[in-house]
């Protein structure tokens, strides 16, 4: 008999884990207040209780408890940053062994949930964790089987997000070739398929390292941290002349896994330094604000609401900043997100036409567009699916579960 194998979606925003079910069926184990997805977050308190995952941390941040909110720990895989070890939770430790934590308890919610949990893994990754670094990507891959491992699992493998959210949505779209397009927190991943028979067989994979926390990068640059001060000006220690505000810190405040990095005494020296000689002292007394009570996550989680709520459509949107300074925020529309992540789009354009380069077929070969991940959500993406392949339907399959869903048909082929 062949043995269970566990299927796991181990996103950078959102995490989901399934089984195998009879008769080419699929069973989502709820691993969250009866959820099928689990946001990819951690919190520590400050001197070493127990570690909170998914809903869980996020309500500690919003509620204000003290300690270290932590999201978005796979885009360091491959990086040096996994392995450096800091004070978290009160002690020493590595983003590497916060993921190997997390792997841990997700494992134990599976063991309630059924009774068992299998020591073989089926696990999601990206075409490429890396663009145009193969080695950095081959690394990445092992720091995340070396995480599962750790975490107890005996045995590992990797199917490409894409190519499972394929095995998911074969039967949707039937006998057909179809285009892929799964915008995650952290990649985007193409993959053209043939659904015939049941079976899928995948003819070209693709993936480019730019995904819904780029997006939130750029939207926070361009609307939030001139608030801040980014963009403004300092007088020099000595002589004439004005020098520019460094970019560094900003960059790394719009940047979700660098946010827990910048509390640091170095930092918060450097800022107190620019704010001495700063022509606008209000907008960077701001920034020194976020820094010293640790508001860099609300900040991201406002500047997601913003994007959210514009990509939407909705009229007079504004990123709420009150938390950093009364009545503080910033305007933003569809015309200010759309030129805020304009290059991105420009980079997706390019991937969509390098992976039907690569599968050797013409747009009009593609039949069906399978929108898959969180941020394929934006309007951005299916209104470049639909310039791009005019004559294919758009397919927005199951966003936060296709992937998981395909990882647990294919385990069981």
């Amino acid at each position: 008999m062949q043995a269970t194998i566990l299927a796991i979606d181990f996103g950078t925003s959102n995490t989901a884990v399934a089984l195998p079910g009879p008769g080419g069926t699929v069973r989502r184990i709820a691993i969250e207040a009866e959820s099928d997805t689990l946001p990819t977050a951690v919190f520590f308190p400050p001197k070493g209780g127990a570690m909170r995952i998914g809903q869980a941390a996020g309500e500690a941040l919003i509620a204000g408890d003290e300690g270290r909110y932590m999201r978005a720990l796979k885009s360091v895989l491959g990086t040096p940053l996994l392995h450096e070890t800091r004070m978290i939770g009160g002690k020493r430790q590595s983003l590497a062994d916060i993921i190997t934590a997390f792997l841990i308890e997700l494992r134990a919610r599976v063991t309630r949930a059924t009774g068992a949990c299998p020591d073989q893994v089926l696990s999601g990754r990206p075409v490429h964790f890396h663009t145009n670094d193969p080695a950095r990507d081959a690394r990445a891959e092992a720091d995340l089987r070396a995480c599962y491992h750790a975490a107890g699992f005996t045995s590992v493998s990797f199917l490409a997000e894409p190519e499972a959210a394929a095995w998911a949505c074969q039967q949707e779209i039937g006998d057909q070739t179809g285009l892929v397009i799964d915008i995650g927190g952290g990649t985007s991943d193409f993959s053209v398929f043939r659904a015939a028979g049941g079976r899928v067989d995948i003819l070209a994979s693709h993936g480019i390292r730019l995904g819904g926390t780029d997006f939130d990068h750029s939207v926070s640059m361009a609307h939030v941290m001139p608030r801040l001060g980014h963009g403004g000006e300092l007088r020099r220690e000595m002589g004439p002349g004005l020098l520019p505000v460094p970019n560094a810190i900003f960059s790394d405040l719009a940047t979700w896994a660098r946010i827990p990095f910048l509390y640091t005494p170095e930092t918060k020296r450097e800022v107190t330094s620019m704010l001495r000689l700063a022509v606008d002292r209000k907008r960077l007394a701001r920034l020194a604000t976020v820094l010293e009570e640790e508001l860099g996550h609300e900040l991201a989680f406002a500047v997601e609401r913003g994007k959210i709520a514009a990509n939407n459509g909705e009229a007079k949107t504004r990123i709420g900043m009150g938390f950093i300074e009364p009545a503080l925020s910033a305007p933003i529309s569809w015309g200010s997100l759309d030129l805020a992540l304009r290059d991105h789009r420009s980079a997706l354009d390019l991937a969509i036409r390098e992976t039907l380069q690569l599968s050797g077929l013409d747009a009009d070969k593609i039949g069906a567009v399978i929108l898959v991940g969180g941020s394929s959500l934006m309007r951005l993406v299916s209104d470049l699916a639909a310039e791009l392949l005019p004559g294919a339907r758009i397919h927005r399959s199951e966003a936060f579960t296709a992937v998981v869903d395909g990882l647990a048909l294919a385990a069981a082929v």
